[in-house]
């Protein structure tokens, strides 16, 4: 499957995704990002004050730190925004600090430095027992934040880089000694809102807010080279109060995926992420558009998604766990979906996903319940849905209504086990599983 980026395409993508969303929203277009209140920044500082250069080559890690110390330690009521003109910044990893704005100004461009050797470790999360991708310790993320309140990443459109290319060829040779960095992680904090930027060729997860409460990211770019795996749009992780709205992604991994804890490190540290909304996302990916897991084991409840456009991806909407995850995913309704050139449309297993060693407990079944997908259209998708639950947990209480999904020759097929649902106004018909139209909750009818 070839996915194009070029300019021509993205326009093309967004203009199709504009109508549609105007169809579904008939009106003005509802947002979350207001869960966040924005602070007027009183003091300003320039990056450049502090002896940064723009020039593609410098070395400005001495810059950032300087500045942020200076931030730091200031009085400032409201904060201080630091100012980045444009200009190509190279960069070492920074830690950012609460009430500051970090602005990238038209043409700025954040660069990480493509030097492994020098890149920080830091702990892995409780969570997570482990680096995600390697035992021990992981790689720090290029911008990070850590126990932070109220802090800003925006601009006219400036790029965050992450050059992750060293990096994807280390896994893809087997030769990383830990978890590769993110592009930007916020670890126990609040008040985050990151906006009007460019991310682009993260090592790892681009966009991941861990333990976090009060987050908004929108009209963001997020780019990956399709062949670079795991470099997911936006994972929110054990985190509550997160709104994701507006913005284009087109990576190698889940645009956005919501996770909360991994087997018996997540079960244990028992925080999971709710009170989500993605809303209005356009994008691409040979993984899932919109996925939840496969790391579970806190839990996930009440996620809220809309108004997606997904083309060229090898799932559309992927909800998925695994025996030893344990914790739940309960109430999550998916509507206003259009997807085309997709592999399969719609995807819920219980069988997906590795284990961070042999420690976990096999009885720890996950419980897959209360799950609404309804108002989703689809073109030139290969396969309509594989639903599978497990044998010991099968997943309860699905309703699917108002889905048509068609194929490019002939229609697509279902494919089922384990689970218990309704269905109202979907084609191709549904597996058997699937076919009643009253379910514990109510009629599947009534979510039209």
């Amino acid at each position: 499957m070839t996915i194009s980026r070029s300019p021509i395409s993205v326009f093309v993508l967004f203009f199709l995704s504009a109508v549609l969303r105007h169809h579904l929203s008939l009106g003005a277009p509802i947002t979350c990002s207001g869960i966040v209140p924005l602070k007027h920044r009183t003091a300003m500082l320039s990056i450049s004050d502090f002896g940064a250069v723009g020039d593609g080559k410098t070395l400005n890690t001495n810059a950032f730190n300087a500045a942020i110390d200076r931030i730091r330690n200031s009085n400032s009521s409201n904060g201080t925004l630091l100012y980045v003109p444009r200009g190509v910044y190279l960069t070492q990893s920074f830690n950012l600090t609460s009430h500051m704005t970090l602005y990238l100004a038209d043409g700025a461009v954040i660069k990480a430095l493509q030097d492994t050797e020098k890149w920080p470790l830091s702990d892995p999360l409780p969570s997570y027992g482990r680096g995600r991708e390697r035992p021990g310790r992981r790689y720090i993320s290029f911008i990070h934040g850590d126990g932070l309140n109220d802090v800003v990443i925006t601009g006219r459109n400036g790029t965050i880089d992450g050059q992750g290319e060293p990096w994807w060829n280390m896994y893809r040779s087997g030769t990383l000694k830990f978890t590769r960095p993110g592009l930007i992680e916020f670890k126990d904090s609040t008040n985050i809102v990151i906006s009007h930027v460019v991310l682009q060729n993260s090592p790892f997860w681009t966009v991941h807010p861990v333990y976090c409460s009060g987050v908004v990211v929108h009209h963001v770019t997020i780019l990956a080279p399709t062949d670079s795996y795991n470099t997911d749009g936006i994972d929110p992780d054990s985190s509550s109060n997160v709104c994701i709205e507006d913005s284009y992604m087109s990576t190698g991994d889940d645009l956005v995926a919501v996770k909360s804890g991994w087997d018996e490190y997540g079960i244990a540290y028992n925080r999971s992420s709710r009170d989500i909304t993605i809303r209005r996302i356009t994008g691409s990916s040979r993984f899932a558009g919109i996925a939840i897991g496969s790391e579970t084991s806190g839990g996930i409840q009440n996620i809220t998604v809309e108004n997606i456009t997904l083309y060229n991806s090898g799932i559309g909407i992927h909800i998925k766990t695994n025996t030893g995850r344990g914790g739940s995913i309960r109430g999550i309704t998916i509507s206003g979906v259009y997807m085309e050139n997709v592999r399969t449309g719609i995807k819920i297993s219980g069988d997906t996903g590795d284990h961070p060693d042999d420690k976990f407990n096999l009885t720890a079944l996950p419980v897959v319940s209360g799950i609404t997908i309804k108002n989703v259209w689809g073109i030139k998708v290969e396969r309509a849905g594989m639903i599978q639950g497990l044998e010991d947990s099968p997943f309860t209480n699905l309703c699917f209504s108002n889905v048509t999904l068609t194929g490019t020759k002939s229609p697509p097929t279902w494919k089922c086990s384990d689970v218990v649902g309704a269905a109202h106004k979907v084609n191709p018909t549904p597996c058997p599983e699937l076919t009643a139209t009253t379910q514990q909750g109510g009629s599947c009818e009534n979510q039209s």
